[in-house]
């Protein structure tokens, strides 16, 4: 799982990142609000460890912030404030949990872990972008209703797609994320996965209709996927086209 810390104590942010990162999670550390919301926006972690008195922008701040643009993210509340006042506060606006310095490393991983399982546990198996469906616990993927037979590697990368909704996903962030390579790697695999990925889009219709194009190249950034409506005179309906001609 990818781990955000949010933690204005160095030496204790960067103890939380070690400590996590041996349970096996990806964990990256940052020491006020603001940074936190850049982080979040740019690498959307799955959980979020967050401390209340942060420089900057403060803790609570930073919890509305995500609640509203990232509803999906967990976020596990750190603090030395003690009053049951301003832990109900907390849940109230949004918290998953609450744990109060100073702590056990091992309460804080059980806790974490505890708050992953509560969140897959209400979690819609079924993603949903445009004209593209998703069920992850069945696995099946359908455009316009319409059957696609993809790899595992497929799946994933479209389920990655699919989890942003339409914003850019760079060639790195999804070597990183989907391959777990790293960035400077020279490959492009990316590139061609997300070919094959156009192609079965632009033939799950019987009729091989591809005139609307799922898959946009924003150029010199990467790709995300389109809401299904055909975007007049878009460079990535030239861009799909190509793609399948390569194919052909």
């Amino acid at each position: 799982m990818r781990v955000l810390v949010v933690e204005d104590d160095k030496a204790l942010g960067l103890f939380l990142q070690k400590g996590l990162k041996l349970e096996g999670h990806d964990v990256d550390w940052v020491g006020d609000g603001d940074a936190a919301i850049r982080h979040a926006e740019a690498h959307r972690p799955g959980l979020m460890v967050l401390d209340l008195g942060l420089p900057r922008r403060d803790g609570t701040e930073v919890l509305h912030e995500m609640r509203a643009r990232y509803p999906d993210c967990s976020v596990l509340v750190l603090t030395g404030r003690g009053m049951v006042d301003e832990r109900i506060r907390c849940l109230n606006s949004g918290a998953d949990d609450f744990l109060q310095k100073p702590f056990s490393f091992s309460e804080l991983t059980a806790r974490c872990r505890a708050v992953v399982r509560r969140r897959e546990q209400f979690a819609d198996p079924v993603l949903r972008y445009g004209a593209v469906e998703m069920n992850r616990m069945t696995r099946h993927v359908r455009r316009d209703g319409y059957a696609l037979e993809l790899t595992g590697k497929e799946f994933a990368l479209l389920e990655f797609m699919l989890n942003r909704r339409g914003e850019c996903c760079s060639r790195s962030e999804l070597l990183r994320e989907v391959w777990q390579m790293s960035p400077e790697a020279g490959t492009n695999v990316v590139d061609v996965y997300i070919n094959y990925l156009r192609r079965k889009l632009a033939g799950a219709h019987p009729d091989g209709d591809s005139s609307v194009p799922v898959i946009e190249t924003v150029r010199g950034s990467g790709y995300r996927l389109l809401n299904g409506r055909k975007p007049v005179g878009s460079a990535c309906l030239v861009a799909e086209r190509a793609a399948s001609a390569v194919g052909a």
